[in-house]
């Protein structure tokens, strides 16, 4: 019930019409359809292109980039999402309300430097991004869909230098319902980029997902040759951004990732999750990295 009542205020947040019980009926028909054909896979998994390597414990699964996009259709997603896969538990059903998932992308920006990493002020970024979050919830509205506010941070940030592995998360509150939702981040830095995975899921779910997404940070690792260690500084490229970017939100917002992938059933949350990549676009190139090569402005005497 609790799954066609949020269905229903996402359709209209769009302004489209929710389906009659006999639809419902059928979209659901067609989802266990899709869900059916789905062929999990276990234990040691390479990620397309060999990028990265999932070691699975008996309680996951990964989901092909081809399954991954069957399951966001049975979740009410458009067709045609571009993911490297997902990681779903293995022992829920994933068209229930307690489904959830990880939807894994990858970023290939460039080598993200983690110097600034150690004198990040988390207290002060989060204020920059809330108050980053008054524009993009002017638009929001004046495009008929409800207020958006980055609450707090639900997992502060936390950087393992060692790993090279950020994960944070974000406690999302809709204006209009007052309904809270939980988006959880984690980064796994490499040679050429970011492995990007996300889950959502609501805040009452936070003590589950923070203790399986430590598993999923714990078993995702990059193959030899695209790990963080193997960067050439003489031929590879430097992402124009750092650590701070990363949390604020600039890679996703980019890809329009939030927008396009939710990880979970509910589309509720989806709607959740669009906000932030919002706001995101709005703050990263405060912390985008200059060129060497690139002049200093010279001073402007405003007294003149």
């Amino acid at each position: 019930m609790l799954k066609h009542i949020l269905t229903g205020l996402f359709c209209l947040a769009l302004g489209t019409a929710i389906a009659a019980p006999a639809d419902r009926a059928a979209e659901e028909a067609a989802a266990q359809k899709q869900v059916a054909s789905m062929q999990p896979q276990q234990g040691h998994v390479t990620l397309p292109g060999s990028i990265a390597t999932l070691d699975l414990p008996p309680n996951f699964r990964y989901l092909t980039p081809q399954d991954t996009d069957r399951l966001l259709v049975a979740w009410g997603n458009p067709p045609g999402a571009q993911t490297l896969g997902m990681i779903v538990p293995a022992d829920v059903d994933l068209l229930s309300n307690e489904s959830w998932g990880v939807v894994v992308t990858y970023d290939k920006d460039g080598h993200v430097k983690d110097d600034d990493a150690d004198g990040i002020d988390y207290a002060k970024l989060l204020k920059e991004m809330q108050e980053g979050s008054a524009a993009a919830n002017a638009e929001r509205k004046k495009q008929g869909y409800p207020g958006m506010q980055l609450a707090g941070w639900a997992e502060p940030p936390h950087y393992d230098k060692a790993a090279h592995k950020l994960y944070w998360a974000k406690d999302l509150l809709n204006e209009d319902s007052g309904h809270h939702g939980l988006n959880y981040n984690i980064r796994v830095l490499g040679r050429e980029g970011v492995l990007v995975l996300n889950a959502v899921a609501d805040m009452g779910q936070l003590g589950q997902i923070r203790g399986e997404m430590q598993k999923v940070t714990a078993f995702t690792n990059f193959t030899a040759g695209n790990r963080y260690a193997d960067f050439n500084e003489k031929t590879d490229k430097v992402a124009e951004y750092g650590i701070a970017a990363l949390v604020a939100g600039g890679v996703a917002a980019k890809l329009g990732l939030f927008a396009k992938l939710a990880a979970l059933l509910l589309a509720f949350k989806k709607l959740l999750v669009v906000a932030v990549a919002a706001i995101g676009s709005a703050i990263w190139k405060l912390f985008k990295r200059k060129p060497k090569d690139e002049p200093v402005p010279a001073k402007v005497d405003l007294s003149k």
